[in-house]
């Protein structure tokens, strides 16, 4: 399931804007990619994490997975709620965001995919 309306980067995370803000989160590709969902790492409030750097993990019976902001970012709020139900990602991955934050350079939107694109991406 790959929801319309969100921006996605390659390496699976899915990015929902809202003004000058946005919500990062895992796609239902990923989830699935990983299985059940036992551990997530979430990054310090407050933090500024540029494109394409690690901002957390998550560990699960068959893989540990790094995350990686798909755009420059400060940490406005991280999913406390992740932290003691990790399994949350598998249960509603779009519904379950893991960060939210300042986006600091908009133009950086413009590189990632729109679902289409996405859905196209996992076919090849």
């Amino acid at each position: 399931m790959i929801l319309e309306g969100l921006l996605y980067a390659e390496s699976h995370e899915w990015v929902k804007v809202s003004g000058h803000e946005a919500y990062v989160g895992i796609s239902d590709y990923a989830q699935h990619s990983l299985g059940d969902v036992v551990y997530i790492e979430l990054p310090k409030v407050g933090s500024t994490i540029k494109k394409g750097e690690m901002f957390g993990a998550v560990e699960s019976v068959k893989a540990a997975s790094d995350l990686y902001l798909p755009i420059s970012g400060k940490i406005l709020e991280v999913n406390k709620k992740l932290e003691d139900s990790p399994e949350g990602l598998n249960d509603d991955p779009y519904g379950n965001w893991i960060v939210k934050v300042e986006i600091l350079d908009t133009k950086e939107l413009e590189s990632l995919l729109k679902s289409d694109q996405y859905t196209a991406s996992l076919q090849e």
